[in-house]
């Protein structure tokens, strides 16, 4: 018999083809198990390696032995008139068969076949609907990091904004802000619960594995109310084709939204590479998260100046460094540099690269507010910022705290709602909307929407109502939080606590006493960053010193003393305010009372 004879007599031709289906089979259960479970980015070549040696063994094994009905023998042992290796063969034949049906109907459904029609979701019951806003609504939540090391939260943190921010230019479509749908990462919650506290009728949610020059995402789009997939797909490619995935998945999402539902008829998706460089884009990614969380701003205006001498052409990296050089001045207090000349430089660099832009302009408006004195300026930018991005809270925001600079109280709470209704979960306007409605004398209303955010350790109009609860008798609650403003362990709150609880008292001493200790403890920028204390001090002087161009604290309740005061006459003047108000007209509370001269009542 030849050599090939004897190979099929012995059925190691079958036991090679039932190797190599049985290996892809498995194969192709390792790389849809890699994609949800924390596995090393090499599993799946692993198991190939291991089946490719493998593959010689079985077949030595499958010429050496034959299986007979005593079990195992060597072949040499096996009197042939008795061989069942053709019994055996039939048998290897069948289960070939089987394992090549479950491979092809397994290609079929993958490619084919919508998740949400399988046999598996048919036989399930249906899911009680929630209550939703509307259809064409969705929440991105932020995607899990499956990458080895656990170290790319801010890569893949990025790359649900960039979706994000995909889908909120999509007309008729409602998407929940960043800030409220990533305030459920890691929630217990299932998708339903999740989307009716959101408000929408879609999720999208995913995980990214990134390693080396690869990048494997899974994303899927759920539908709330039956938790139902609609869509769901990996992508596994060379990190050079991000700004590709991300097209990808935004026209999936589309589609998928226009086959079920029949909406978005008319919408176009197209992603445009933000930068050639995928190492500055990373860094722009890191630098962002940093700013977003306003944490170590030094270092995120670091990282955004790396990824611009990568690529300096980067319009959205001069962007992120504008917004962070804007706010360094109240962040990083006494680092010894003048930040707002930076803001405007690197916002006037992206305008030049991108005139489309939003955050270049609201950067551009606060040199009004905080350093021209310039009010029509600044609202100038602030509405073209906002007119390229309707949905840019920060511009509404910055844009709210000018009209209440200017005492446009019932404008600015406008502004401050529009931000909220946006974006629920920025603390920063549901901050300054407490604080107008403190400025109005709206005590109860003010602290409704003050409280609720104590827990979660934000401070940002803190110094304006510390004051409320002296007035209360709530004493250990306002040296809290006036421990909390100062943000120096060991200072001493409680006297400015007392200057709050006695007004008509020198506290000349406790002052003194509080300054001495800031010095001590190189935080004399943080007590001057906050001139709303000195004013607690009715240290009109030192207010004015601390060159504050923020007039927030001039319409508190605290300030009425200063209201009063030849300071506050020169602060009016020296901002641009008067100027604005007699092109423009007076708040309620305020008029012209001559040529170049004015009045003001208390704004309660």
């Amino acid at each position: 018999m030849s050599f090939v004879g004897e190979l099929k007599r012995r059925n190691v031709i079958r036991v090679a083809i039932l190797y190599f289906v049985s290996s892809w089979l498995l194969l192709q259960l390792t790389d849809v198990l890699s994609s949800i479970l924390p596995v090393p980015e090499w599993t799946g070549s692993f198991v190939f390696m291991m089946l490719l040696i493998g593959l010689a063994p079985a077949l030595i094994f499958s010429w050496v032995y034959e299986m007979t009905p005593e079990g195992l023998k060597r072949e040499t042992d096996v009197d042939r008139t008795s061989s069942i290796t053709p019994d055996t063969g039939k048998k290897i034949s069948t289960v070939i068969a089987v394992l090549l049906v479950l491979a092809i109907g397994g290609m079929v459904a993958d490619r084919l076949i919508p998740e949400s029609t399988t046999p598996t979701e048919e036989a399930e019951p249906a899911t009680e609907a929630l209550p939703i806003v509307g259809e064409a609504s969705i929440a991105v939540l932020p995607f899990a990091d499956l990458s080895e090391e656990g170290d790319q939260q801010f890569f893949t943190d990025g790359l649900s904004e960039e979706l994000l921010n995909l889908l909120v230019r999509i007309d008729g479509l409602k998407v929940a802000s960043r800030t409220s749908a990533f305030a459920y990462r890691n929630s217990s919650l299932g998708i339903p619960d999740i989307a009716n506290e959101l408000g929408v009728a879609h999720i999208l949610e995913g995980s990214v594995r990134k390693s080396g020059d690869r990048i494997r995402i899974t994303a899927q789009l759920i539908e709330a109310g039956t938790d139902r997939h609609l869509w769901s797909d990996n992508f596994d490619r060379e990190l050079d084709d991000i700004f590709a995935i991300q097209d990808e998945i935004g026209k999936a999402i589309v589609n998928a939204l226009k086959d079920e539902l029949g909406i978005l008829e008319e919408v176009v998706v197209d992603v445009q590479a933000a930068t050639t460089n995928v190492d500055a884009y990373e860094l722009y990614l890191e630098a962002r998260e940093l700013f977003i969380k306003r944490e170590r701003i030094e270092e995120s205006i670091r990282l955004f100046n790396e990824a611009i001498s990568l690529d300096s052409d980067f319009a959205r990296a001069w962007e992120g460094l504008a917004a962070a050089e804007a706010v360094a001045d109240d962040w990083l207090p006494g680092d010894g540099i003048e930040h707002l000349p930076l803001s405007v430089e690197a916002a006037n660099k992206a305008l030049a690269i991108d005139p489309n832009l939003s955050m270049a302009y609201a950067v551009l408006a606060q040199t009004g507010r905080n350093g021209e004195a310039d009010y029509a300026y600044a609202f100038e930018q602030y509405d073209i910022a906002i007119v390229n991005d309707p949905k840019n809270t920060t511009a509404i925001l910055w844009k709210g705290i000018a009209m209440t600079d200017l005492g446009y109280f019932e404008e600015a709470r406008r502004l401050f709602q529009r931000c909220i209704d946006i974006d629920p979960g920025y603390l920063n306007c549901v901050h300054f909307l407490a604080g107008t409605y403190l400025n109005q004398g709206d005590i109860d209303k003010a602290l409704e929407l003050f409280e609720p955010t104590l827990d979660q350790n934000f401070h940002s109009t803190t110094e304006f109502f510390v004051p409320v609860y002296v007035q209360r008798g709530e004493r250990t609650l306002a040296i809290s939080l006036a421990h909390a403003k100062l943000d120096v362990p060991g200072a001493p709150a409680a006297l400015w606590v007392d200057a709050l609880a006695a007004p008509a008292a020198d506290h000349s001493v406790g002052l003194a006493r509080l300054q001495d200790w800031m010095r001590r403890t190189d935080s004399q920028d943080s007590l001057d960053a906050m001139p709303a204390i000195y004013l607690a001090f009715d240290a009109f002087d030192l207010y004015l010193e601390t060159g504050s161009s923020a007039s927030f604290a001039i319409w508190t309740p605290i300030a009425a003393r200063f209201r009063q005061s030849e300071q506050f006459d020169e602060v009016i003047r020296n901002l641009g305010i008067l100027e604005y108000w007699q092109a423009n007209g007076f708040p309620e509370f305020c008029r012209a009372s001559g040529d170049d001269e004015f009045e003001c009542d208390d704004p309660r």
